[in-house]
């Protein structure tokens, strides 16, 4: 007896299958385009890559209005510059985290408390990296990929203390400040005192503000051009944490700082 036919299935196959189709064809002119190191025609681009004229150009419009591809004149195309933006947010991201490997580690053995590095994406940070082990005696909540939101975390208001006054109060105003414990900071006005004592400082706190038992010190790290591109963080049980980390996290993080370009002979 023959199976009954899933529409639904079938359709999902479909659109699965184009979605994919799309992106290859994508790619292919992308990788065409990288190819050539002036502006390629559509004629060109077409012949290159395979594709029928109309279906290039629809996606190059496409790729145009992501800023991925620049119309440098009528019928000519070209890498666009945010793909130089894209890329180097990835290698800032790499290299922070092969340069703050060997360093986190030679922290946690110090500290024996989880040691975290963190970037920033939006409003929230995100762990990319952490050194953990079974002596720390403390859980780890949040995994590497894990999110936090910037006010809540002392990485993320390394971050928010660079930023204008004005992003902050928009950050204020677009995520309402919510509070994940009783210590955390939900009303603007703390925010900035609090944000004011971490650039006088040069470090920053959070004093069980994402989880209740789990207070963290953060230091933040910076690349070749002085950009704030992640952030050093110890996070330990609230009874254990010791001042006397906060020196040796600061030199940590102007270690990694300085594996990836960043002079610290006038810090």
């Amino acid at each position: 007896m023959p199976r009954p036919r899933d529409d639904a299935s079938t359709a999902d196959t479909g659109n699965t299958r184009t979605a994919i189709q799309v992106i290859d064809r994508l790619v292919s002119l992308l990788d065409a385009l990288a190819e050539r190191p002036e502006a390629v025609s559509l004629k060109d681009l077409s012949q290159r890559t395979g594709l029928h004229p109309s279906t290039a150009h629809r996606i190059l419009n496409d790729l145009v209005t992501a800023r991925l591809v620049d119309r440098s004149e009528p019928g000519t195309y070209q890498l666009g510059i945010r793909l130089l933006e894209l890329g180097n947010l990835v290698k800032a991201r790499l290299n922070v985290r092969d340069a703050a490997l060997g360093p986190m580690r030679e922290l946690h053995r110090t500290t024996h408390q989880p040691v975290n590095l963190s970037i920033r994406q939006g409003d929230e940070i995100v762990y990319i990296e952490r050194a953990v082990s079974e002596r720390s005696g403390m859980q780890v909540v949040r995994a590497v990929g894990g999110r936090a939101p910037l006010h809540l975390t002392s990485v993320g208001k390394l971050f928010l203390a660079i930023d204008d006054p004005r992003n902050v109060r928009a950050y204020a105003t677009r995520t309402g400040l919510a509070g994940h414990t009783r210590n955390s900071l939900t009303d603007p006005a703390k925010l900035e005192r609090e944000l004011a004592l971490v650039r006088a400082r040069g470090y920053a706190r959070d004093n069980e503000e994402l989880e209740l038992g789990v207070r963290c010190i953060a230091a933040g790290i910076r690349d070749d051009a002085g950009k704030l591109v992640a952030g050093l963080s110890i996070s330990a049980p609230s009874d254990f944490l010791q001042d006397d980390w906060i020196d040796l996290l600061c030199r940590t993080a102007a270690q990694i700082s300085s594996a990836i370009g960043y002079d610290t002979s006038d810090v």
